[in-house]
C-alpha cells in the first residue's frame, strides 16, 4: 500500500468536507480507538474456531472495521510527520532482537 498517496487522498477528502478543524492527534487517536472496539465487537462472543471461519457477511463486516483503522491511523500518522513504513520497518527490527527465533513466543510485539 502506498500510504504517502493514501494520506494525500485523505487529506483531500477532509479538505473537501472542511473536517481538517476535527482531526487533531488527540481526536484521530480516540476515533482510532472507537474502531478497534467496533472489530473487537465482531468477535466478542466467538470461539477461536468461530473466528478463524467468519461468513461473508460477518467478513465484510470485520474488513470495513479493518478500513476504518487503516484510514484514521495513516491520518495521524500524516498529521504527527510519521512514516509508516519506516516505523514499520523500525519495530520489526527491534522485535527481532528482542524475540529472538531460538527462544519466540508466539504473538507478542
Amino acid at each position: 500500500m502506498d500510504f504517502r498517496k493514501l494520506q494525500q487522498q485523505l487529506r483531500r477528502f477532509a479538505s473537501e468536507r472542511d473536517w481538517e478543524q476535527f482531526h487533531a492527534p488527540k481526536n484521530l487517536s480516540m476515533a482510532l480507538s472507537v474502531e478497534a472496539a467496533e472489530l473487537l465487537e465482531h468477535f466478542q462472543w466467538l470461539t477461536e474456531a468461530e473466528s478463524n471461519s467468519l461468513d461473508s457477511t460477518k467478513r465484510e463486516e470485520v474488513a470495513t472495521e479493518i478500513a476504518d483503522i487503516q484510514i484514521y491511523l495513516a491520518m495521524l500518522a500524516d498529521k504527527l510527520g510519521i512514516d509508516i513504513d519506516t516505523a514499520v520497518s523500525a519495530k520489526i527490527e527491534s522485535n527481532a532482537i528482542k524475540y529472538p527465533a531460538s527462544g519466540a513466543s508466539p504473538g507478542r510485539g
